[in-house]
């Protein structure tokens, strides 16, 4: 009896070539490239700008001046050019910033992933995220009418703006970035970790404290560097209470400007555009770049050094 032969060659099926197939693959592998590629052009553009802008900027003021002196005054008649008030208003204000967003973030990361019942967890993320998706100008006035006006209740002697005002808010407003990334990373450990640390007999607090952190570090060292780019880069909240008066100061009960606020300042439209006075918002982005670029870079190591491998 003759056996038929059933040839699939000429007949692809589902797991055979298919040019058709292969054509919408490459569309999408080029599509997916070119919004890769976009994302890498929109910043060396940015770089470009602000690098051509300040360049025009520091062939008038030299770089050393810009570095060393202690006066943010381009708007006056006698002008100068130290940044170093605006840098030292923005560190005071994220550090603030950072050491209420920081603890509370990670402790809440840890009491959700770790603690929480999954009742509890559902209502709570959303409202976290919810918080994070108010307006920043509607943080600066919370800062600014209710929560400096409760500050000189215990400081008596607070001014009406003050980088501690806006360094508190700021620090509430950071938490859900904070505490969302740090949950994920910890939810994102192998749960035979944590059963091998109860089955040594540890609590669940030392397993969250003592296996999961450690595990999932280079994710919540993402977190923090998230944070503190979000805390450097705040704008309108530092510009409502902070106040925007360039000072030299590490006091944070005091008044100050950060490098943000003075930008929306000048952008107001009082400065003619290519004069010098206006050229200083590049020069002054470019320093806040190199600020949030190096903090990236830190936690880009961290992350490298940490990072878990299951």
């Amino acid at each position: 009896m003759a056996v038929k032969s059933h040839n699939k060659v000429n007949h692809p099926g589902r797991l055979g070539y298919s040019f058709k197939r292969h054509l919408h693959e490459r569309f999408i592998e080029l599509l997916l490239f070119m919004s890769a590629l976009l994302s890498v052009a929109i910043m060396i553009a940015i770089i470009a700008m602000l690098v051509k802008e300040s360049y025009v900027f520091f062939q008038h003021v030299s770089l050393w001046d810009f570095l060393t002196d202690t006066q943010w005054t381009p708007l006056f008649d006698d002008a100068h050019y130290g940044i170093m008030p605006l840098v030292a208003g923005t560190l005071v204000s994220s550090m603030v910033a950072l050491m209420v967003a920081l603890p509370l973030g990670t402790i809440i990361a840890i009491y959700l992933s770790e603690f929480a019942p999954f009742s509890v967890r559902e209502i709570a993320k959303p409202f976290l995220e919810l918080l994070g998706g108010v307006p920043t100008v509607v943080y600066g006035y919370f800062a600014l009418l209710f929560v400096t006006p409760l500050l000189q209740i215990i400081f008596p002697e607070l001014p009406g703006f003050s980088l501690l005002s806006a360094g508190l808010v700021m620090g509430i407003m950071i938490i859900p970035y904070v505490s969302s990334m740090t949950e994920d990373a910890m939810r994102a450990v192998p749960m035979h970790l944590r059963e091998g640390s109860y089955a040594m007999g540890a609590t669940r607090f030392q397993t969250a404290i003592r296996v999961v952190m450690p595990a999932a570090f280079s994710g919540i060292a993402a977190a923090y560097i998230l944070g503190i780019s979000r805390a450097i880069g705040e704008t309108m909240v530092v510009a409502i209470a902070a106040g925007m008066q360039p000072n030299l100061t590490w006091n944070p009960m005091e008044p100050a400007a950060t490098i943000t606020a003075y930008i929306v300042q000048v952008s107001l439209g009082d400065l003619p555009h290519g004069s010098i006075g206006y050229q200083t918002i590049f020069a002054a982005g470019l320093t806040l770049l190199l600020m949030t670029l190096v903090f990236n870079i830190f936690g880009h190591m961290l992350r490298k050094r940490y990072r878990e491998i299951y």
